[in-house]
């Protein structure tokens, strides 16, 4: 599948994949002053943003759609930078195609599978009656039981169109739903990834512990730490700023 893409800048291709239920311009802030010396990509991952909805949401997948994307672009070779779910299809494309990957970057996520909320999530965006007439206010009120914090729901909100009538998902909850399975677990492993790759996590999240650490230097032998002070699981929105300086650094390297 080939995706959704915004293009900034030219130079040094760097990639950036968004985590579930995201869209490419999450990055935007972080891209923009990137782009004055790099060619920025900020791609919709399938049954996101401007992307097409397809059943399937497996790592490999995901990775795929990638790769044909770059070539559609005709790009051999980028730097990938990849937040939670985006990391997760970021370390699938660096161990299956390590040609692709320059060098990585893995935002606030490890090789493994994890549990949690995400399924709850989807389940509340599917039941949010899309009426005509409704506003976001109503419709962040209707999330409000399923969906306690209101940053979560603002950000769920993002993939609400309100220029349709009714208003309607950007994502595709259905394609979302069904591959739930796939998107909290994460694919065997091939062959180890020998570039450069860099795990950052915020030190108010608990999604890379101490414990993942000995299973990502196993299949990234070159693997790197980093913790972002004052930030949580949304690394790059909590601390912008911090955020930038790592991914400069990154590419700059």
């Amino acid at each position: 599948m080939r995706l959704a893409l915004t293009s900034l800048g030219e130079g040094p291709p760097v990639v950036f994949l968004h985590g579930l239920f995201g869209q490419g311009r999450n990055f935007a802030a972080i891209a923009r002053p990137l782009a004055a010396r790099a060619r920025v990509l900020l791609l919709d991952l399938r049954n996101h943003g401007g992307s097409p909805h397809a059943e399937g949401m497996s790592y490999p997948d995901m990775a795929r759609d990638v790769g044909e994307t770059l070539d559609a672009e005709r790009i051999e070779s980028a730097a990938v930078i990849g937040h939670s779910m985006g990391g997760k299809v970021a370390m699938t494309l660096a161990l299956t195609e390590p040609a692709r990957v320059s060098r990585l970057l893995v935002s606030d996520i490890a090789p493994r599978p994890y549990t949690g909320t995400l399924a709850c999530y989807a389940d509340a965006m599917r039941a949010l009656p899309l009426a005509p007439g409704l506003t976001r206010a109503a419709a962040d009120a209707a999330l409000a039981a399923a969906v306690p914090d209101a940053g979560i729901r603002a950000f769920l909100l993002h993939s609400l169109r309100f220029d349709t009538n009714p208003p309607s998902w950007r994502v595709g909850l259905a394609e979302i739903s069904a591959g739930m399975p796939d998107i909290l677990a994460f694919p065997d492993a091939g062959t180890p990834y020998g570039g450069p790759a860099l795990f950052v996590s915020g030190d108010r999240s608990d999604y890379i512990t101490p414990a993942d650490r000995p299973r990502i230097r196993a299949l990234f032998p070159r693997a790197r730490f980093a913790s972002v002070k004052g930030a949580g699981h949304w690394v790059h929105s909590d601390q912008p700023e911090a955020f930038r300086a790592i991914v400069e650094a990154l590419v700059a390297a």
